[in-house]
């Protein structure tokens, strides 16, 4: 008989974590000015880790042609997760 994994990652959507809605949750609303600015509430930034000069990037999902979901995640996470799916990849290419 199969098991269903689960799963404890941060979800994205589509993912298996859209299943379960407890790991995705309003923190805040915030507003966007007429420069296109926004303010990441302190509180936040605090439980997030991020600090003035860190890098973010912006991860998009498009539905439909228009884009649904936005997240940021911090550039250094980022570049340990690609390593982590690419890694694998490259060196089996690379065989």
């Amino acid at each position: 008989m199969a098991t269903k994994k689960t799963d404890n990652s941060c979800c994205a959507p589509g993912g298996p974590a859209v299943e379960r809605l407890d790991c995705c949750r309003v923190e805040a609303v915030i507003a966007v000015d007429e420069r296109g600015q926004m303010v990441l509430p302190k509180d936040i930034r605090e439980k997030a880790g991020i600090r003035a000069g860190d890098k973010l990037a912006l991860v998009s999902w498009e539905k439909e042609g228009k884009i649904c979901c936005i997240s940021l995640l911090k550039v250094e996470d980022m570049t340990g997760l690609v390593k982590n799916i690419l890694g694998p990849l490259m060196g089996e290419i690379l065989k």
